[in-house]
């Protein structure tokens, strides 16, 4: 039997800056998410930021990249196109109205209290002219506790049951062993011996 995989979050989404210094002063000092990795060299960086105690938001600032124009929340587009905003979850309705209020005495623009029924939310861009939602959820509708398809239409997909559905994918083989499970060197080696040698949970 193939062992079920366990997922704790969004490690990190990995976004792009022309402007480190700007997304530092919109992420870390307005929105208030720590910055917990700074990897880079000449014409490159990569910072990550703390979201929550799993999920992080990264930034690559490569020379000449500009940000994308806005484009409000959930507008359909035609053509390639892969993104369209990323939600953060707040713990509560207190959080939400807070958020909107340091948004707005910073003069960030931000949308008014959105009711979705299972949650509520306010929209913002970032410096970058990424599209963020802040996302309270409405505690009486716990849609991961009991789960709702709304859809008039629904995918047929959709229709086979809320959970992974066997048969559709072919199942792997024997386990990796032990003995060929390994790691290869990739950007931020040079950080576990920092971490190691010279700090102390913060």
């Amino acid at each position: 039997m193939t062992p079920q995989v366990r997922y704790t979050g969004v490690n990190h989404l990995a976004m792009v800056t022309g402007d480190m210094e700007a997304t530092i002063r919109f992420w870390r000092d307005l929105l208030g998410m720590r910055l917990v990795v700074g990897l880079g060299r000449p014409g490159y960086r990569h910072y990550f930021f703390e979201i929550s105690e799993h999920d992080m938001i990264a930034f690559f600032e490569w020379e000449g990249a500009e940000p994308i124009p806005e484009k409000d929340h959930g507008a359909p587009v035609k053509g390639p196109v892969a993104f369209d905003h990323v939600s953060f979850g707040l713990a509560g309705e207190d959080d939400l109205w807070a958020l909107k209020d340091r948004l707005d005495a910073a003069d960030v623009w931000v949308s008014e209290v959105v009711d979705h029924g299972f949650i509520h939310s306010i929209y913002a861009f970032d410096p970058n002219g990424i599209a963020v939602e802040f996302s309270a959820p409405v505690p009486s509708v716990d849609v991961r506790r009991y789960p709702v398809m709304a859809d008039d239409h629904p995918s047929p997909a959709a229709m086979e049951g809320n959970g992974p559905q066997p048969g559709h994918w072919p199942g792997p083989g024997e386990p990796t062993p032990e003995e060929d499970r390994r790691a290869y060197p990739g950007d931020g080696q040079q950080i576990v011996g920092i971490i190691t040698d010279s700090h102390t949970p913060v």
